[in-house]
């Protein structure tokens, strides 16, 4: 049997979703000195609540707690179900060192000793 709930009962169970979503996670995305949590992460994009979401295009930091996961280019596509949604043009993971621009051999001496 299909029925359609009352209004006010979709919005409370609307709301109860998007606050349990930010409660379990701790990614947060980061546009310049703005720090907004993520509902949701996934390969192509994120996205943020739509009533605090900034409608930006443009680079972002995504971090877990402390620690920087991504750096990526966003282009804010659409509104649904109350969530802003987010697609990534670039996403490139962070590192925490710079790459080498030589070859280190598994087996070099880690120091030398005279």
């Amino acid at each position: 049997m299909l029925f359609e709930l009352p209004k006010e009962v979709r919005e409370g169970l609307q709301r109860a979703r998007k606050r349990d979503l930010g409660r379990k996670n701790r990614l947060r995305m980061h546009a310049g000195d703005e720090v907004y949590p993520i509902l949701r992460l996934w390969d192509g994009g994120l996205s943020l609540d739509a009533e605090t979401a900034p409608h930006i295009p443009g680079f972002i930091d995504i971090y877990d707690g402390s620690r920087q996961l991504y750096q990526c280019l966003v282009v804010c596509s659409s509104v649904e179900g109350g969530e802003r949604i987010y697609e990534f043009k670039r996403q490139t993971a962070a590192v925490e060192r710079p790459p080498l621009d030589f070859y280190l051999d598994e087996d070099a001496p880690v120091a030398l000793l005279t």
